[in-house]
């Protein structure tokens, strides 16, 4: 007897702490239903201030982006009108006249320019980017002098170098005083010319992407090579080149890609003798007036320029780079 009234009080004792715990358990199970809850009617006024702040952002696309395009689209298969303009029969006759030769003839030589200037910019922008990312205190001043022209108009910048390099210029000025040359040399009016304003025009968005990869650059990667018995040249070549990929990809694609449809630079260091793909654009909507073949012209450029995009892109994600293309 005295041995049963003696385990009731310890069974007691024992199932008291089993009772809190088991409260505790609702209790936590009920704060987690409430933050449940609470998690699931918090993202809607989260996701209605979202949009409403993201809402003029997606109007601007549609209105300055899509509805331009759509345009463009829509002229493009319509016919040209006897004053100009667009008018019905719907057809896809602009974009047959696109096979013609002269026109791939048009598209090659853009191509290839666009092609030599951004060559140049990366020969010109890679040594300019690699001293900014070492000059240390004084980087951002090199850095300001990289911009600097963005501060003038393009076109007079253009027009500056008109002034230097036509027959009465400063440069066949000095050459001719200096005795070196007796006649003026042609230094306007031919691919070269067009091909020094696209590189002096878009060299800084060459300088810039380089420059920020390479102040991301580990100076112990080139320490460590210089100990392994590396000159700086194969240094350069097997370090520095390899890990500013990126910053060369997004140079060339930032270059190549204006080149390619420039009408200005062109028109006015070529003075009519160098047609780019752009002058060809320019030329449809102005002069000749055939809206329809212009904007097939222009739908067929951009569709090219998303093609080596992708095309870019594709191979970037084949060689196994994480980071954006641009």
């Amino acid at each position: 007897m005295k041995s049963r009234s003696n385990r009731r009080p310890k069974n007691a004792a024992q199932t008291a702490p089993s009772r809190s715990r088991l409260g505790n358990g609702f209790a936590l199970l009920s704060r987690a239903r409430q933050q449940a809850v609470l998690s699931v009617a918090k993202p809607a006024p989260l996701a209605a201030s979202v949009t409403a702040f993201l809402s003029p952002a997606v109007v601007l696309q549609l209105l300055l982006f899509v509805a331009p395009m759509l345009i463009i689209a829509g002229y493009s298969v319509l016919s040209r009108g006897a004053y100009g303009g667009v008018e019905s029969p719907w057809t896809i006759e602009n974009y047959q006249r696109l096979l013609d030769p002269l026109y791939g003839v048009i598209l090659l030589r853009s191509v290839w320019l666009a092609a030599v200037s951004t060559l140049l910019c990366l020969v010109l922008g890679f040594p300019l980017a690699l001293f900014i990312a070492r000059s240390g205190r004084r980087k951002n001043f090199y850095l300001q002098l990289v911009i600097m022209p963005f501060w003038t108009s393009f076109l007079i910048r253009t027009y500056a170098w008109l002034f230097l390099l036509r027959d009465t210029g400063l440069l066949n000025t000095v050459l001719q005083a200096t005795g070196m040359i007796s006649e003026p040399l042609p230094l306007l009016y031919n691919d070269g010319a067009v091909v020094l304003g696209l590189v002096y025009g878009y060299l800084p968005f060459m300088v810039l992407p380089l420059y920020a990869t390479l102040e991301r650059l580990d100076p112990s990667l080139l320490e460590a090579a210089a100990d392994l018995g590396a000159t700086p040249w194969v240094a350069l070549w097997r370090i520095v080149l390899p890990l500013c990929r990126p910053g060369i990809l997004a140079g060339a694609i930032l270059v190549f890609i204006p080149c390619l449809g420039a009408y200005l630079t062109p028109d006015l260091m070529g003075g009519g003798k160098t047609i780019m793909i752009g002058n060809l654009v320019q030329n449809q909507f102005t002069t000749a007036r055939d809206w329809p073949f212009g904007s097939a012209i222009s739908l067929a450029l951009m569709a090219l320029v998303m093609l080596l995009l992708m095309g870019a892109a594709r191979r970037k994600g084949l060689e196994g780079e994480g980071e954006p293309l641009l």
